[in-house]
């Protein structure tokens, strides 16, 4: 089965029912027939969050946090072997990527899968990553 890491801009942009929801809904609806894995990093699960607490409210966020949760996405958290973290580190050492980016970078690379976005940002290691962009 394949696997394939949304990052926080392909989650908001479904979540906020922006041009790219309904590519992000078909990829769930996919996930949910068991087609593939879809995966969030748990930094990409904080970024959403706190941009929407920032921009709404806190309520608002933890409506969100609750939609999230229902979706067939499987949130990654960092792991004790911190080998997520070392892969971001790097990542940000030498592009330049928001931090948050790294990590949805990062666990598309060690898991070996397709990251999804639309985030502009991420041609920095569109060599290094196989990337699904959305429009």
């Amino acid at each position: 089965m394949a696997t394939k890491v949304l990052d926080s801009w392909a989650l908001i942009a479904f979540l906020e029912d922006e041009p790219a929801a309904e590519e992000v809904e078909k990829l769930l609806q996919r996930a949910a027939d068991e087609r593939h894995k879809l995966l969030l990093s748990a930094m990409n699960w904080g970024e959403v969050y706190y941009n929407t607490m920032r921009e709404v409210s806190q309520e608002a966020a933890e409506q969100k946090a609750h939609e999230i949760a229902s979706l067939p996405i499987e949130v990654v958290g960092v792991g004790e072997d911190l080998a997520l973290v070392r892969q971001a580190a790097i990542f940000k050492a030498t592009h330049k990527l928001s931090y948050a980016d790294c990590f949805a970078a990062a666990l598309a690379k060690l898991r070996n899968a397709e990251l999804v976005t639309g985030d502009p940002e991420f041609q920095a290691v569109e060599k290094e990553l196989k990337i699904a962009w959305l429009r």
